[in-house]
């Protein structure tokens, strides 16, 4: 089979590139791998009744199929430099939040219209939080939720599936370069392009590592980010989510002067589990539908860890943190905040009599037999830092889901085009360990698919 252009991976920015392509193309041949499922068939088995945790799938529905890691996320795409990856850096600033506006028009055409807006701009909470030496980022955000992420993400699909052949359930093998086009191996059959587009996600990270050292890509090492989810009522950061829904927070801590972050806030949201090859980490969804709104707010608390030489593998490193906690806990592990700064355990009883009612059926235990000091020492300082501007915080039943871990995949070398060494190859989304969320990633996708058109 030969094809044009060839897409690794259908999350955020291959969709938006097979997008671009087939919208701009006219006659193009486009061509979508995807080793997880397509949309309608990508359905968890946790039901909260015979399923209560993880079983492990051998392609989890959560994590990656058509819409990638973000399909079943809160659907958040924050249009901002200040995070989300540093895309900037190869393409300019105006021309990546260009981009961003460009994506989110494509949602709203896509079934996202009514959806809200946010800002953090000319708001009060900006000097309230430098007051408490609280750092909050600057950013637009565009909540689409859980359900209407889903919705967009359906019609994307039904518009491209006459354009573009997708091969779901269809692992990617291997890439080969053969003169000036490119051979991908996939389910025993060889494919010929003469682009090709990687855009794997953060679950492809090892798969990435095999490509780059086949083709002799140079890479360096990123960070992995270490913390836990919070789970809490709603009200305590209702006046914060009211008006911005995701606040950025950042805290350097006094101790260790390390940099703690919250990450993905979901109000009235839920906890659930992620499935990242073979280890079972936390993560948050909510939704726009008041009916499935909850009593709580959750959201993450993470540290950046940098390695420098001799180490190198960061994402190692979060992985065997993660593994303790499944090892301890057999999968997810809960801890009352008044039981971690108490040094003891929660148990099923002291979770059952708190204010917090969980959303996530988890293991109460202990983190601070799975999280290193110094990483438990920074999260307790942000939560007690965080109850200045949100009072309740810092409340003995504030719940604590471990751990949450953000890989991020090695920082592989791609020039302006976002083109590594190899001429018509092009490495893009958080595959690259350039863009870390929805709205980077997707706007990747689009920068690349122009350039392939030269437009």
């Amino acid at each position: 089979m030969k094809y044009d252009v060839i897409i690794v991976g259908a999350g955020p920015g291959g969709i938006f590139a097979a997008y671009e392509l087939a919208k701009r193309g006219g006659d193009l041949k486009i061509a979508v791998f995807e080793e997880g499922h397509a949309l309608a068939d990508r359905k968890c088995p946790i039901d909260g009744d015979k399923v209560k945790s993880c079983i492990k799938c051998k392609n989890c529905s959560i994590m990656s199929g058509f819409g990638g890691a973000g399909a079943f996320s809160d659907g958040k795409y924050n249009i901002t430099n200040d995070f989300g990856g540093t895309l900037y850096e190869h393409v300019g600033k105006a021309k990546a939040i260009e981009l961003m506006h460009y994506v989110d028009d494509i949602n709203m055409a896509h079934g996202g219209e009514g959806t809200r807006i946010y800002s953090t701009a000319g708001t009060q909470f900006d000097k309230i939080c430098m007051q408490n030496k609280l750092k909050l980022l600057n950013a637009s955000v565009r909540h689409l939720g859980t359900d209407i992420n889903y919705i967009v993400l359906e019609n994307l699909y039904n518009e491209l599936k006459e354009k573009v052949d997708f091969y779901f359930e269809t692992p990617v093998e291997k890439i080969e370069k053969n003169n000036e086009k490119y051979t991908v191996y996939a389910n025993g059959q060889t494919y010929e392009c003469e682009k090709c587009v990687i855009s794997v996600g953060r679950i492809g990270s090892k798969w990435m590592e095999q490509v780059c050292q086949e083709l002799d890509i140079p890479t360096k090492s990123n960070r992995v980010d270490i913390g836990v989810r919070v789970e809490l009522p709603a009200v305590i950061f209702s006046h914060l989510t009211d008006e911005l829904y995701e606040s950025k927070i950042v805290y350097r801590t006094e101790k260790f002067e390390d940099r703690v972050r919250t990450f993905c806030m979901n109000p009235h949201g839920v906890v659930v589990n992620e499935n990242t090859n073979g280890i079972i980490t936390v993560n948050g969804h909510s939704y726009e539908d008041p009916e499935k709104h909850t009593e709580n707010t959750n959201f993450a608390l993470l540290v950046a860890k940098h390695f420098s030489e001799p180490f190198k593998d960061s994402n190692g490193y979060g992985e065997s943190i993660a593994r303790l906690s499944n090892m301890l806990g057999g999968g997810v592990i809960v801890q009352r905040f008044g039981d971690l700064v108490r040094g003891r355990r929660s148990n099923k009883n002291r979770i059952e009599e708190g204010l917090v009612r969980p959303t996530l059926a988890a293991t109460p235990g202990d983190l601070s037999l799975v999280l290193p000091k110094r990483i438990l020492d920074a999260i307790i300082e942000m939560i007690y830092a965080l109850d200045k501007i949100a009072p309740g915080t810092a409340n003995d039943d504030t719940l604590l889901y471990g751990v949450e871990v953000k890989f991020y995949n090695m920082e592989v070398e791609v020039d302006e085009n976002l083109e590594c060494k190899h001429k018509g190859l092009y490495i893009i989304g958080d595959g690259s360990g350039v863009t870390h969320s929805l709205s980077h990633a997707s706007a990747s996708g689009i920068y690349v698919a122009r350039k392939i058109l030269k437009m």
